[in-house]
């Protein structure tokens, strides 16, 4: 195996021209690591966020650094304390964000943060799944705490997080409103959204009496959010922190919240993919050169599902 791999990194914080495909070392997996040879990665709007510097107050990451935080690949090489997982495994994971990312051919993971792959997924399906899909679960079963027959607002469901977050809200028995465009309509209620809300044409706010808003917006959405929940009821944004305030007045609560790595969870995501619960719908396909078309697609809002890089056969 050569010593070198392709990856796409950044020098410094700015607008897509800062993205650079390099060749550099191979890293070499801790004793508690695992190295994957990456066959997918997933595109996220946290990626563009931090390469344009917007989070680097939280993470604080040193440059270069190679962008991408979801990825599907195949274990070359394992730590001396990693016993769960062995060469050959084909795995996911949405490793840890303040470090190098899957925008590579190679990637060490701590061995935590990694689960077997679904076996009914393709590479480019598995790569879609980590992020979005521990932010939803997190958002709505931890956070939020949704429960059988309660009414949840999820906006944006023909976004990543959004379909995600409308077939894991079904599966907990909730009542399902969501917000697209007209032409996505078909598109969530196929999910299992019991309502599409045509954000063009209709007005959210208007909805009474809610126990839950998941918030994957921010901004204007989520100030129109707070008339739309019942007393002791739940918002949780993925996007702005909820002014306490206001959720006060309204007599609610209110949390930010950012996704963290769970083997635990994906190996239960993993269950439902292969027992049919859990579809996974992709956008878009590119390669490694081809990452400032990629992020983009991410920009323009638009993506109806994930944003893939294909990185090896």
């Amino acid at each position: 195996m050569s010593k070198l791999m392709k990856a796409v990194q950044i020098n410094s914080y700015g607008d897509r021209s800062v993205l650079e495909l390099n060749n550099i070392e191979i890293p070499t997996p801790a004793e508690n690591e695992v190295l994957i040879k990456v066959k997918a990665a997933g595109v996220n709007p946290v990626d563009w966020k931090v390469r344009e510097g917007y989070l680097q107050p939280m993470l604080n990451h040193a440059l270069p650094l190679t962008l991408g935080w979801d990825v599907s690949g195949e274990i070359v090489e394992t730590g001396d304390k990693v016993s769960h997982l062995k060469v050959g495994d084909a795995v996911y994971s949405r490793p840890d964000i303040a470090k190098n990312g899957s925008y590579a051919e190679y990637l060490t993971a701590v061995a935590e943060e990694v689960a077997l792959k679904p076996e009914s997924l393709t590479w480019q399906e598995a790569a879609g799944v980590p992020l979005a899909a521990l932010t939803a679960w997190q958002s709505l079963y931890e956070i939020a705490k949704l429960h059988e027959g309660e009414r949840v607002l999820i906006h944006a469901g023909s976004g990543a997080v959004g379909q995600f977050a409308i077939q894991l809200a079904k599966l907990r028995g909730a009542y399902v409103y969501t917000t697209t465009s007209e032409k996505n309509t078909s598109l969530v209620l196929g999910l299992g959204a019991d309502q599409a809300i045509d954000y063009h044409q209709e007005d959210f706010s208007e909805l009474k009496d809610l126990d839950v808003v998941f918030d994957t917006i921010g901004g204007e959405t989520l100030a129109n959010s707070w008339k739309t929940l019942k007393k002791g009821g739940r918002l949780v944004s993925i996007v702005d922190e909820p002014d306490k305030g206001i959720a006060s007045e309204h007599g609610v609560s209110a949390s930010f919240y950012f996704v963290q790595a769970n083997r635990e969870q994906l190996d239960k995501l993993a269950e439902l993919a292969d027992a049919g619960k859990l579809n996974v719908n992709i956008d878009s396909e590119f390669g490694l050169d081809e990452l400032s078309k990629a992020h983009e697609r991410s920009e323009s809002g638009h993506a109806r599902g994930k944003i893939i890089i294909n990185v090896s056969d």
